[in-house]
């Protein structure tokens, strides 16, 4: 049954740094870290403190993984030294980024920080097959047979890749962090987003917070909607939560935004969503 479903789990869905304690507990506190499962194809995006909880469930169960990068930001890397299969010498593992290029490899980048002193040992204590791959944005990526991933440049401090995963018929949508435009909608994410199953989105702040927030990167819930309604999109996730966010203050942006947008939810840490492999005469309905 496995090689019919598009499986999405979030193992981190926190921005900017990780968070702990009772008011956190129900939608999370790691950062950025979603796992797609494309039938028996594991892709993993982004490695905060999520990619840990990730590794361990993942250990001994799967032999060959790809990672993609949306950017080098701590709270998007932070977990990579801890993640278990890199050092298992049974993993094929394919670490992918394209957010540097013309400026520094995807292997230049994880061995600038992956070393001392900001972490006590450098990559080749990794056992892994490790390869890196290197992409420009707006390449069209073919990982894995049946794969298709299709990437675009976001608005955000030190460029960031946004991705689309096709597989089965079905669609699902990568799109943090990013920053928007008053009044306008980003071309780049309606062509990600357009008739996606999911769209996972950057939905940091708040509309009403946003004029203190301009040029941090980030977008809210409210432009999130907005995106979806524009592209024909079905669900939408609500991503990268702020660190101070409460549990209590989530399940009311929740509320709200369902209000707005059938199909949205907060996304939280363990969360899984499926989609059955789409055949020829199918409807919409997952």
């Amino acid at each position: 049954m496995e090689d019919l479903v598009f499986q999405v789990r979030f193992w981190g869905v926190r921005g900017s740094i990780a968070v702990s304690g009772p008011q956190t507990a129900r939608y999370g506190g790691n950062t950025a870290c979603v796992e797609m499962r494309c039938g028996r194809h594991v892709l993993l995006f982004d490695a905060g403190s999520g990619i840990r909880p990730a590794g361990r469930a993942l250990k001994g169960n799967v032999r060959d993984i790809d990672l993609f990068f949306t950017h080098c930001h701590y709270d998007h890397i932070i977990g990579f030294p801890l993640f278990a299969l890199l050092y298992d010498p049974h993993v094929r593992l394919s670490v992918w980024s394209g957010h540097l290029a013309g400026q520094m490899t995807t292997l230049q980048m994880i061995e600038k920080f992956m070393r001392p002193p900001w972490f006590p040992a450098r990559l080749d204590v990794c056992k892994a097959n490790l390869s890196c791959r290197d992409f420009v944005s707006g390449d069209v990526l073919r990982p894995r047979s049946g794969v298709t991933i299709r990437t675009a440049s976001l608005l955000h401090p030190g460029g960031c890749i946004g991705y689309r995963v096709e597989w089965g018929g079905r669609a699902v949508a990568l799109v943090t962090d990013t920053e928007h435009i008053p009044g306008e909608l980003d071309p780049a994410i309606v062509g990600l987003i357009g008739d996606a199953d999911l769209v996972i989105y950057d939905c940091n702040y708040t509309e009403e917070e946003m004029p203190l927030r301009r040029g941090f990167g980030h977008s809210t819930w409210q432009q999130g909607v907005k995106l979806c309604e524009a592209a024909g999109a079905r669900g939408l996730a609500i991503f990268h939560h702020d660190p101070g966010r409460t549990d209590t203050e989530l399940a009311e942006i929740e509320r709200q935004a369902k209000g707005a947008f059938a199909g949205a939810f907060a996304a939280r840490d363990g969360q899984i969503i499926e989609f059955s492999r789409r055949t020829a005469g199918d409807d919409i309905a997952g």
